[in-house]
């Protein structure tokens, strides 16, 4: 008989436990008068660290957020752009 390794349910939601903000290098930053509030950068985020705001807008979790990028790569209206990160020593 095959031995396979034990079932591991990961949580799409690992950030939320995990304040991974430290491990970029380069972060998202949105421009509002860009956004059409499509959601695009909502949906595809891995981290689910993307939510709305009072406003209607959508705002990046910095804390959970990696740096991928790809928010800024399905945002049509190119209203997230990727800036280097600031590291005070």
């Amino acid at each position: 008989m095959e031995e396979h390794a034990p079932y591991i349910a990961v949580s799409h939601l690992s950030t939320v436990h995990n304040k991974t903000g430290d491990w970029r290098a380069e972060k998202p930053v949105m421009n509002r008068t860009k956004c059409n509030k499509c959601s695009l950068c909502w949906t595809y985020c891995p981290e689910t660290c993307i939510e709305l705001d009072t406003d209607g807008y959508y705002r990046i979790l910095y804390e959970y957020c990696k740096g991928c990028g790809i928010c800024v790569e399905v945002c049509p209206r190119k209203a997230i752009t990727m800036e280097m990160e600031y590291k005070p020593d």
